[in-house]
């Protein structure tokens, strides 16, 4: 039986309108004469949903108690004993209530699609098991129901059903999303806008990684090599010499001028592993390349550019950034070098050769003397030695001279320049197979006892012995040097991963600074911290120690590591070579990002603490909002119904005092009015209706609405004033509540002063009580030309 096609309609979070597509799919279906059913359908209370599946057949849910609790699944036998041909099956990455055959709704789906059932189903970015941590990241939220991201890539088809954040807030706003008493809640929280453009941005990235894994597996599967330039991938080749930052902003320049297009960093490390490249110089060229948005990658290779240009075509990358040759006109000659090669190679992917400060310059040899990185130490080592070993050997020679011919000799003499070389390199091994000749031909060529040579084979074997001396000590000490530095790369690497893994496992500080003590045997060593203060001499004190005596300053160490200007490590101790150093100088930077990191966990758990506080004073105003509303609509209404149940007509005392508790009443409600409009206002789903407003509508409007203390507030204002571009109902409520608030604080003799004045291209409302300036000023947009206008003094309908 043909295995089912799986087709998913994913989103960036709820109301989009996944399932609204999913069942409009089904329709169309339907309406061709295949045979749909709908195998689950959730619609969430909305009513274009639940109308969208009127007219499919629904397959009746079963029922399954839990916990004291009746739920809904779907019946899985029902709709395999129905046998579609296509089955509706919402909410892919549900959780099925214990009792179910399979714990996940995905599973139900693939004993459909392994029954020959092609099902429609919907799915959320954010249930997705490789983002799930970055989702929680971005919205606080944790999602408890994941799908493999395996599930998903074996859809057939996949579509994106999108909305900008703007119009689904707009939709929860109306309604059309939750229930009107989540919709303020969920508006403040997961409905952020910021929130909404990040999983809109993931869902985008994640669907284009798949359709680029479908253009893969096309191209593999029809065996097309050359490259499909559908965005433009820029390679940079690195060679691990200092001109690699130079190709690397190089490239990230092309790159930036070609939209949507990616960056990419390779280093080919050759098999013999001959060529010497600085890691600290790889390190810092792999941080520029992802700090500039793209990825660095390392690979092995024989030849260089078949690598590169391997990589190339398995990336299908578009346009490759090389270097200058650093080698001259002798080495170019004998050989093209690696940019002709790549250009001879690339085919249709564009070459670009980048000059930089060393392609004119001189380049170090391939094979460095193997007396680098000997030390002098082991270079006079091994000349003392070669002093010892050689006059010993020669007279062991000569006591057997009646028994070896001179070729014998020569061997034998080869070996000791050998164990020479081994010591010391080829320097060492130069002089010592010279005056290894010289003795063969003193001691042991006729005629003896004289450098003179009688016999043309002896100068050949001779001239020979010395050449053969030199290649092999040349050979024996490259290997011996290869094999040191790979034993103190290999230590090197065992001690950074070893601290590294400490750091991912989380441990403290201390105890990542007592195993840096450890692995390079110093006594005592401290993460000293910059204070933060400006003075004279800068003051330090201790982050974490280990070690009896630990240096509380960095002059008080033997050796500092610098992390940053205000972070070092500081050791005491013997002395440490180069190397180590440089090994300790990357131990410094790794416990300088575990130091930040504990920081910024720090601060984060603040910011959560602070966070929350927040949106729970912002619930306790909504919820106490919600409760106060109908308890001051009653009221209201019942004082403006009240002089009408009374026979007697109210005395001008009870008049006044209706009136009050109207107003008090009146403004209560229009206080919890003001909260609810500001938590829109916070959450961006506050509707303002901007237009030129008349500043004198306006200014009248909040006078009447301050009733009789708004006839002694004090109007400053120009003879010309602008229309502004604002919410009337909403600025006049502004004015009223600062002028409200200017009432109160100010003294009987000393009236409120409203001014206001165009600065910047905007109008300032400003408004002072009788004692200071309230400090609170209005600020709206003034698009129009000033128009001639009256000031008036005390006035209540217009200013």
């Amino acid at each position: 039986m043909a295995r089912g096609r799986l087709r998913i309609y994913l989103g960036a979070a709820p109301g989009v309108g996944k399932t609204y597509a999913m069942l409009a799919e089904g329709q169309r279906l339907r309406s061709l004469g295949a045979d749909v059913v709908v195998g689950f359908v959730e619609p969430h209370g909305r009513r274009p949903t639940a109308a969208m599946a009127e007219g499919l057949e629904t397959i009746p849910r079963c029922t399954l108690t839990h916990r004291g609790a009746a739920f809904t699944e779907m019946d899985l036998d029902a709709v395999l004993g129905r046998r579609p041909q296509i089955a509706l099956v919402d909410e892919l990455a549900h959780s099925n209530v214990p009792g179910t055959r399979h714990a996940k709704r995905w599973q139900d789906v693939e004993e459909l699609l392994a029954a020959g059932v092609d099902v429609v189903t919907t799915l959320n970015v954010q249930h997705l098991e490789s983002l799930n941590d970055l989702v929680r990241q971005i919205t606080g939220v944790r999602q408890c129901e994941t799908l493999p991201d395996a599930v998903a890539r074996r859809a057939e088809q996949i579509e994106l059903v999108d909305l900008p954040p703007e119009v689904l807030r707009r939709r929860m706003v109306h309604g059309d999303v939750y229930p009107p008493d989540r919709v303020e809640s969920a508006l403040t929280h997961y409905f952020r806008v910021g929130n909404l453009t990040a999983l809109r941005e993931l869902a985008l990235l994640w669907l284009a990684d798949r359709v680029e894994e479908g253009l893969q597996r096309y191209r593999a599967e029809h065996g097309i090599s050359t490259p499909w330039e559908t965005r433009e991938r820029i390679l940079v080749a690195l060679s691990g010499g200092p001109e690699g930052e130079t190709l690397v902003r190089r490239a990230a320049r092309i790159s930036a001028r070609t939209p949507g297009s990616e960056l990419l960093a390779l280093h080919v490390v050759p098999e013999d592993g001959l060529t010497p490249v600085d890691p600290g110089v790889l390190d810092t060229q792999r941080t520029l390349v992802e700090s500039l948005g793209g990825s660095y990658h390392q690979t092995t290779g024989e030849d260089v550019v078949a690598t590169l240009l391997q990589f190339a075509e398995a990336e299908n990358v578009t346009q490759i950034v090389l270097g200058a040759s650093r080698h001259g006109r002798l080495a170019s000659f004998l050989r093209a070098g690696v940019g002709a090669r790549t250009i001879k190679g690339s085919g249709p992917i564009d070459v670009h050769i980048v000059t930089h400060e060393e392609a004119a310059g001189s380049v170090a040899p391939r094979l460095p003397y193997p007396s680098r990185g000997m030390g002098p130490r082991r270079f006079r080592s091994a000349l003392a030695g070669a002093m010892m070993l050689l006059p010993v050997l020669t007279l062991l020679l000569i006591a057997l001279r009646g028994h070896l011919s001179l070729a014998s000799d020569l061997v034998i003499y080869l070996l000791a320049v050998v164990v020479v070389a081994m010591v010391g390199g080829l320097y060492a091994a130069l002089p010592a197979a010279v005056a290894a000749a010289l003795l063969a031909d003193y001691y042991f060529t006729a005629p003896v006892h004289s450098l003179a040579v009688e016999r043309a084979d002896e100068i050949t074997a001779l001239v020979v012995f010395i050449a053969t001396a030199a290649l092999v000590g040349t050979a024996a000490g490259t290997a011996a040097q290869r094999t040191r530095q790979a034993a103190r790369v290999t230590s090197e690497a065992r001690a950074l991963s070893r601290l590294a893994a400490a750091v991912m496992r989380g441990r403290d500080l201390p105890a990542l600074v007592e195993q840096i003590r450890e692995n390079f045997g110093l006594s005592a060593v401290s993460l000293l911290e910059r204070a933060p203060e400006a003075s004279p001499a800068p003051r330090w004190y201790v982050v974490a120690s280990a070690g009896e005596r630990p240096p509380e300053r960095p002059y008080e160490a033997d050796v500092e590591s610098p992390v940053d200007d205000n972070l070092t490590l500081a050791a005491r101790g013997s002395g440490l070579s180069t190397e180590d150093q440089r090994v300790l100088a990357a131990c410094a930077a790794e416990l300088g990002l575990a130091h930040a990191r504990g920081r910024i966990a720090g601060y984060r758990g603040n910011t959560d603490t602070v966070a929350g506080t927040e949106r729970t004073r912002a619930s306790l105003l909504l919820a106490a909002g919600r409760d106060l509303r109908a308890p001051l609509r009653t009221a209201e209404e019942a004082l403006l119904r009240l002089p009408g149940r009374s026979a007697d007509e109210p005395t001008p005392q009870e008049e006044q005092l209706l009136d009050t508790a109207r107003a008090a009443v009146h403004r209560a409600a229009q206080l919890v009015t003001d909260l609810d409009d500001l938590s829109r206002l916070h959450a961006g789903a506050l509707d303002l209706y901007l237009r030129p407003v008349d500043l004198d509508e306006v200014l009248g409007a909040a006078l009447d609405d301050l009733g009789p203390g708004g006839h002694s507030i004090v109007l400053r204002l120009p003879e010309r004033l602008p229309d502004v571009i604002a919410d009337a109902a909403l600025l006049t409520r502004a004015l009223t509540a600062l002028g409200a608030d200017a009432l109160r604080h100010s003294p009987p003799d000393r009236p409120p002063v409203l001014c206001a004045r165009v600065r910047g291209g905007s109008l300032v409302i400003r408004v002072e009580d009788g004692m200071r300036e309230q400090g609170t000023e209005s600020s709206t947009p003034a698009p129009r030309a000033p128009r001639t206008r009256s000031n008036s003094v005390g006035s209540s309908s217009r200013a």
